[in-house]
């Protein structure tokens, strides 16, 4: 699966298997993943790809604000709730 800024994916190893997070960055076998909450866009998470689990679910407004440097992590808390 090729996987985009902004789309959710779960993670199903490690510390934080189970918990759903938006894909920030993507860099050959990895992809940086953030909740805003314990991993935030400042700091995100790098994941190998065999350890998440993609969704069809993308937030367009989310990957446009990643991309231009305007999303805060309140809204990734936000999409990740809802």
């Amino acid at each position: 699966m090729e996987y985009r800024i902004g789309q959710v994916v779960r993670s199903i190893a490690g510390r934080d298997n189970g918990k759903a997070f938006i894909v920030v960055k993507t860099e050959g076998d990895y992809v940086y993943i953030a909740d805003g909450k314990t991993h935030r866009l400042e700091s995100p998470k790098k994941k190998k790809l065999k350890h998440i689990q993609g969704s069809y679910n993308v937030s367009e407004e989310i990957a446009a604000g990643i991309e231009s440097k305007t999303a805060e992590n309140y809204m990734l808390r936000r999409f990740l709730n809802s």
